[in-house]
């Protein structure tokens, strides 16, 4: 069986030293139980599902996924300071996420979304390594309450990731550090192991 993760830097594993991210600990929790269960992580840093939307099909293809696993959604959510405005509209991400929807269809009938973390707002206003974006928990919300909606419309199932990840377990106010990532891992575990 083939699992195929697709996301952003949290799904990516950025800032996690010891495991690689809760992508990484997920593939070697089911290597260590010898089963035939192959995952491959296909997070980039900084993808939006427009970004996503540009490499699914080629990436699906190779890899012929039984189960695909989205965890994006975040970058979406950035405020942009020069244009004093979202970085995409909730009417945009949703047309996104249905197209993403159509695509992925055409590898395998097991979809599910994963929803999105919160953010520290006291160090992501604005993001010091990006000064002109900001991550604000309001906007992030909507997004993850659009997608919830979305898997409720479509009969998908959605991973809610609300009160999984706290501001002690982000490095940076935005990405899950080693202690983060080992609780998203947890929750993605049981989950997973219940659609297989």
């Amino acid at each position: 069986m083939n699992i195929l993760i697709f996301g952003d830097s949290i799904a990516w594993g950025a800032y996690d030293p010891e495991q690689g991210g809760w992508a990484t600990r997920l593939r070697n929790y089911f290597e260590a139980q010898d089963k035939d269960i192959d995952v491959y992580n296909l997070g980039v840093s900084g993808n939006t599902i427009a970004d996503l939307l540009s490499r699914i099909e080629v990436e699906a293809k190779a890899r012929e996924p039984n189960l695909i696993i989205f965890a994006i959604g975040i970058n979406d959510a950035q405020f942009i300071h020069s244009t004093n405005g979202l970085r995409v509209s909730l009417d945009e991400f949703q047309q996104n996420l249905a197209k993403l929807l159509s695509l992925a269809n055409n590898f395998t009938e097991k979809i599910v979304f994963v929803g999105l973390t919160a953010v520290d707002e006291s160090k992501t206003t604005p993001c010091p390594w990006k000064p002109d974006k900001s991550y604000f928990n309001e906007n992030i919300k909507r997004l993850d309450n659009a997608i919830e909606k979305f898997c409720e419309s479509n009969k998908l199932k959605f991973i809610s990731m609300d009160s999984v990840v706290g501001n002690d377990d982000l490095i940076d106010g935005l990405h899950p550090n080693t202690k983060g990532h080992a609780k998203i891992f947890n929750r993605m575990r049981s989950e997973v192991e219940s659609i297989l």
